[in-house]
């Protein structure tokens, strides 16, 4: 693991626990390293999602291949964990796919490690709890902005919360995230630009 992947989960880990020296050396020794070319897909729908993903450089997105389409789910940035919890946890096939969007480095954490660093280091299951947690907010946002906002509204709150998705992932992807055609993001960002 580089240096920085290394600082990098120290500080995600201290976010929700706090861990001895030792017990920090204990859980990077089960981290994996992998790395991604731009555009390859880490999981595709059918496999099992065997890994928990910590981000250290990069980009990711999951998406859904609907009737031939892609329909983005999200994005996750260097500093965060990102899996298929579903499959991950019960070992069912996933329905979802994984790819980068820019070369990316990750740190991978394998169910039967994570399993096992829970039994070792019981504080860290509050590590686990609290990622789910997390989870299950940023996925219920989601959902609550599909059913109470407009794609403009949509738009507006993603420049002002994720700058960093405008900044970095190409327009179709962020179309397909928000529901829409990418002709229609650009009449939104139009309309945008005509009333500033």
């Amino acid at each position: 693991m580089s240096e920085i992947g290394y600082q990098m989960v120290k500080e995600n880990l201290s976010q929700f626990v706090d861990l001895t020296p030792s017990e920090f050396e204990k859980f990077t020794q089960q981290l994996v390293y992998k790395s991604l070319k731009k555009k390859e897909v880490l999981l595709q729908e059918g496999e099992v999602c065997r890994n928990a993903y910590f981000i250290s450089r990069g980009c990711l997105r999951y998406f859904f291949n609907l009737e031939g389409e892609d329909k983005t789910g999200q994005f996750f940035f260097e500093g965060a964990w990102y899996t298929d919890f579903e499959s991950y946890i019960t070992g069912q096939p996933s329905s979802e796919n994984i790819q980068a969007l820019e070369a990316s480095e990750l740190l991978l954490l394998s169910r039967k490690s994570l399993l096992q660093l829970f039994d070792e280091i019981p504080k860290l299951e509050r590590f686990g709890r609290l990622i789910a947690e997390n989870a299950f907010l940023g996925v219920k946002a989601r959902n609550n902005s599909f059913l109470n906002q407009t794609p403009e509204e949509r738009y507006q709150t993603l420049l002002r919360e994720r700058p960093k998705v405008i900044s970095r992932i190409p327009q179709h992807y962020i179309a397909s995230y928000l529901g829409i055609k990418p002709e229609s993001l650009s009449r939104i960002r139009k309309r945008m630009a005509d009333n500033t």
